[in-house]
Formats: C-alpha cells, sequence, structure tokens
C-alpha cells in the first residue's frame, strides 16, 4: 500500500500475513527436529500438540505439517494420524542406494572449489562432531554430522541436487538416531578423517570411496 505525502514523498508499507510468518518458523523449527533426530521413529504428533509447543494457531500448525509430510519428513494416515517417518529395511536400502549415488557425485563437484578455508571449516565441524560422540550426545552427533557433509556440498553448487539429499536426509532422520542408539559410538567415524585427506589430495576417486562408504555403513547395520 502506497502512502503520498505533501512534499511528494511516497513510502511503500508491505502487509504480512503473521500466520504465514508464524507458519514458516514452525515448519523450519520441525523441519530441523526431525532431521536431526530429536524425535524417535514412529512418533505422533498433534496439530495442537504443536501449536502448544511453538505458541501459534492451529492453522501455521496445520500448513507446516502439511509442507514436512510433502517433504517425507512425516507421515500421514489414512485416519489423519501424523507420525514422523518409521522406515522398513527394503525402504532404508533404498534411500541408502540414493545417498551412495547423490553424495560422491556431490562431493566430487565440490573437490575442485575445495580451497584450504573450506577444508579447514570441515576438521573443525569434524571436531565438534567428535565431542559430541564423547558426550554420546545423539542429536549433536546427527547435527555435526549433517552440517560436515552440507558445508562440503554447498560448494559444489548444485542446488537441486542438495535439495534431494536434504530430502534423503529428513526421511532418515528419527531411524539414525535409532541407529546412534543401537550401535553406542564411542569414537568419531573414521570416514571424515578420509574425505578431508582425500580433499587436501585433490584425490576424486578417493573421496568418492570416503563419502560412499560414509553414508552407507551405519544403514547397513539397520537394513539387514
Amino acid at each position: 500500500m502506497a502512502q503520498v505525502f505533501p512534499q511528494g514523498m511516497v513510502l511503500t508499507t508491505r502487509l504480512t500475513d503473521p500466520n504465514a510468518a508464524a507458519h514458516e518458523r514452525v515448519y523450519r523449527a520441525l523441519r530441523q527436529q526431525v532431521m536431526h533426530g530429536e524425535m524417535a521413529p514412529g512418533q505422533a504428533l498433534t496439530l495442537r500438540g504443536i501449536g502448544k509447543q511453538f505458541g501459534v494457531s492451529m492453522t501455521p500448525a496445520r500448513e507446516a505439517v502439511r509442507r514436512l509430510v510433502a517433504e517425507g519428513a512425516l507421515t500421514l494416515s489414512s485416519s489423519g494420524r501424523v507420525t514422523t517417518p518409521e522406515l522398513s529395511p527394503e525402504r532404508i536400502e533404498e534411500l541408502a542406494a540414493i545417498r551412495a549415488l547423490l553424495e560422491p557425485e556431490m562431493a566430487a563437484r565440490a573437490l575442485p572449489r575445495a580451497h584450504f578455508a573450506l577444508i579447514e571449516r570441515l576438521a573443525a565441524i569434524n571436531v565438534l562432531n567428535a565431542e559430541a560422540v564423547a558426550r554420546q550426545d545423539a542429536v549433536a552427533y546427527l547435527r555435526t554430522n549433517l552440517e560436515f557433509h552440507r558445508t562440503l556440498y554447498l560448494r559444489a553448487q548444485s542446488p537441486a541436487m542438495l535439495a534431494l539429499c536434504e530430502t534423503v536426509w529428513l526421511q532418515l532422520g528419527p531411524t539414525m538416531r535409532a541407529l546412534y542408539a543401537r550401535l553406542r559410538r564411542n569414537e568419531p567415524p573414521q570416514h571424515h578423517r578420509m574425505i578431508l585427506a582425500a580433499l587436501r589430495a585433490g584425490d576424486e576417486p578417493g573421496l568418492r570411496l570416503a563419502v560412499r562408504t560414509d553414508v552407507t555403513q551405519g544403514l547397513r547395520h539397520l537394513a539387514s
């Protein structure tokens, strides 16, 4: 809406929809919780509970859930029950295969742009990942693990492929939390160190192998 003042100055104001802003906030927060394994596989959610958690009405809660169902981060049954994904061994194997195809390619595309500062940033993230393992903090472990991969893949400058990766991560988040609890790791994944070494050496075949092994080894425990 434009208002004209006596001096001829035009002031433009933007009308914002408070529900839209609230829906975006709820969507992003829930998306992060699912991706980082803050919810268990098959955990039920209600619109009322989401609204109470974030201090919003039913409308933004419903819109956020609708978007997350479309992305595969949540599932909606025929009866209207909303839950986090509870994956079958076949589905886990399928998603692991997608990661094995997409992520080595993303890493290879990032390699020509893997400057010193990027490698140092990845090494720093890996230190945080190791600290999370030492604390047995599953959520921090998953968050820093995904941050490590996402930071590398951003250098690929392939946004469509990165969006596909994030969709897979979303579906796997609660399952990866369950895997972490089962394995009870007490040391960080060695393959991150292999990824860093391959980046420093400019070794594309080694990088592809390290990434492929890193993103699939744990999931095999769940699919078997």
